[in-house]
């Protein structure tokens, strides 16, 4: 997309009337924002949003509500996180059809961005971070949707602590805090909050042009509320920004593998040698177990995708530790072997690369950040053996530091004390993996391509039959980094494609389900300094495009996503604040599947969203 004219006229003018530093080479890295008032377009508290699919719960009202949390996080860095007592209303004990965890939060002042999470009894449900604040203040609200229950078994028990850990840090100059709520919602059924006829929906809700209309009751099974069709069916669904989680039935039991929980219940990843793992014993009667995992990117490794490898940083005598290559894998083993791995999806936070980007529309995820997810069915044959297990989670290649917890989800076979099950295939290759690495100075570029196939089967002998589950599980990575005029130019071009499969079959080898996740997940990202005579400021250019495909198809059921970003500006920086600028970010979010389509796009300049379009319609879709 080309350039307007007024814009590279501004940038000629800022070379010759500014003077300006003579940068490093242009390595990513997180910014707070401390431009005067007087050249910001907005004048009160600015709401933040993340484009993702309408909740079914969205036309609904909750059978009850629960005010479960409310904090204000100050100087909390180096604090044990906060909790609170858990328990579900007593006005309507569970079963519940599903439950929204509502939540709100608010800011004011000069603050970087800060990652938080939220853990019922250790299990962590929810892997966030905050809007990067200014002076005018900003507030945001999210709906994490756990379908069928998800998380049932901890949200129907009483008295178990509530945690939250955002961890954040106040000085003379870092002065926004964080106030944050946590509400659950609670659904019985599918009663609609609306009259039986057609409704437009308010356009300040940024869902519907004001010419649409939605007839919500004939509309309900498109939008995926609760009907025959959906309750029968055996597809569950974790949350629409994580679509991975494609289950009959909620799990019987939820294990953490977590920390102590002093400083979280994550884990804290130093390096590509530190494993964290807990030991667990499952009960006998486990015929299915799953594995999720939550994973956060921070410090020198926030930027993992656009790091050079250490040689180039040695040669050139740079001090930035944002290095070690450009390649991650988060994976995991049991007692040592290795069984699974996955490359996480790059989100960006809101004070990452150019935090003007982010106003008032976050990057993909910033707001909701995916888990992944493993069967471990196969592994069943050793786990099941009485003896403890130690589930290790890593990340190969990493560079302080990040944070990564999983659960432990098992499904019990309650006509049956205790189950057979073997391991009958375990083929898990090491990792294919090239490096090139051409520099000359500053200049050169950096090449990684990987790839790696996995394969497991194992068969569990319980009540219901004698069910053998295959699981395939594949990735192929690619990685380009460009740096050019004396380092100053910095491109990266990124893509990586995986592919999980699990096949359940019978004993005479009938298919009795298949459920399939495909994702692609390209990223573009070019940055240009341009540099002067001064020491304190320097002008930086970045143009960044990512995006997020994904198709699933479990049994007769499909859906598909696809959600882009496209941002470019400018700001002018001074040690890690920014000064002034100027940033455009256009977005797009589709999404078809079983229920129905769904289809946004808006575009924000210099903090204002300027268009906001969407529509149930599936004429534009994938």
């Amino acid at each position: 997309m080309s350039r307007p004219f007024f814009f590279l006229l501004t940038l000629s003018l800022f070379a010759t009337t500014l003077s300006l530093s003579s940068p490093s080479p242009p390595i990513p890295d997180r910014f707070t924002k401390s431009i005067p008032h007087s050249l910001r377009q907005n004048s009160s508290p600015q709401e933040y949003i993340e484009l993702t699919h309408p909740l079914p719960s969205d036309r609904l009202i909750p059978s009850c509500s629960l005010q479960a949390f409310n904090h204000t996080f100050g100087d909390t860095i180096g604090r044990p996180p906060t909790s609170v007592s858990y328990s579900p209303p007593s006005d309507c004990p569970p079963p519940w059809s599903h439950v929204v965890l509502e939540l709100r939060a608010s800011s004011d002042g000069e603050q970087y961005d800060r990652i938080a999470a939220v853990w019922l009894a250790g299990a962590e449900i929810l892997r966030t971070s905050t809007a990067e604040p200014n002076a005018e203040g900003v507030f945001w609200k999210g709906y994490y949707y756990f379908c069928g229950n998800w998380y049932a078994f901890l949200l129907q028990q009483s008295n178990l602590a509530l945690t939250v850990m955002l961890e954040n840090v106040i000085t003379d100059d870092l002065t926004g805090v964080y106030d944050v709520s946590l509400t659950l919602l609670y659904y019985k059924s599918n009663h609609v909050g609306v009259p039986p006829q057609h409704h437009k929906l308010s356009r300040k809700s940024g869902l519907l042009e004001e010419n649409i209309t939605v007839d919500f009751v004939n509309k309900e099974s498109q939008l995926g509320l609760e009907s025959e069709k959906f309750r029968d069916s055996p597809l569950i669904r974790k949350s629409y920004s994580d679509s991975s989680g494609l289950y009959e039935t909620p799990a019987n039991l939820i294990i953490p593998i977590s920390s102590g929980g002093d400083e979280g219940f994550w884990f804290r990843i130093e390096s590509e040698s530190g494993v964290e793992s807990k030991g667990i014993q499952i009960p006998p009667n486990t015929c299915k177990a799953v594995l999720e995992i939550y994973v956060s990117f921070h410090g020198n490794d926030e930027f993992w995708y656009s790091n050079p490898p250490d040689s180039y940083i040695k040669m050139n005598n740079l001090t930035t530790g944002r290095a070690h290559g450009a390649y991650r894998e988060v994976f995991v083993t049991i007692d040592g072997r290795f069984i699974g791995s996955v490359i996480p999806f790059p989100i960006i936070f809101t004070g990452g690369i150019n935090p003007l980007f982010w106003e008032p529309v976050v990057a993909i995820g910033a707001f909701n950040l995916p888990s992944y997810d493993f069967d471990l069915t196969p592994f069943l044959g050793f786990l099941l053996d009485g003896k403890v297990h130690f589930i290790g989670l890593g990340v190969a290649d990493s560079i302080p530091f990040w944070l990564v917890d999983a659960n432990l989800h098992l499904w019990l076979d309650h006509d049956s004390s205790a189950v057979e099950a073997k391991t009958v295939y375990s083929h898990a290759p090491k990792l294919s993996i090239q490096r090139s690495s051409r520099f000359e100075l500053l200049n050169g570029s950096f090449k990684i391509k990987a790839k790696r196939k996995c394969q497991f089967s194992g068969w569990v002998k319980s009540s219901a039959g004698n069910l053998t589950t295959h699981v395939l599980n594949q990735f192929k990575y690619n990685n380009l980094i460009r740096f050019d005029k004396n380092g100053t130019y910095k491109s990266v071009k990124q893509n990586f494609k995986t592919m999980s499969e699990v096949r359940v079959a019978s004993e005479t080898g009938s298919l009795i389900s298949r459920s399939m996740v495909k994702r692609k997940s390209p990223l573009r990202m070019i940055t240009s300094t341009i540099s002067g005579s001064q020491t304190d400021a320097y002008l930086m250019v970045t143009n960044v495009t990512h995006s997020l495909r994904e198709r699933l198809i479990f049994g007769d059921l499909s859906s598909s996503l696809h959600n882009s970003q496209d941002s470019r500006g400018w700001m002018v920086v001074k040690d890690h604040n920014v000064l002034s600028g100027s940033a455009t970010t256009n977005q797009s979010f589709t999404s078809m599947g079983e229920f129905g389509c769904y289809s946004r796009s808006v575009s924000a300049t210099d903090g204002r969203l300027i268009r906001d379009n969407a529509t149930f319609s599936c004429a534009s879709l994938i």
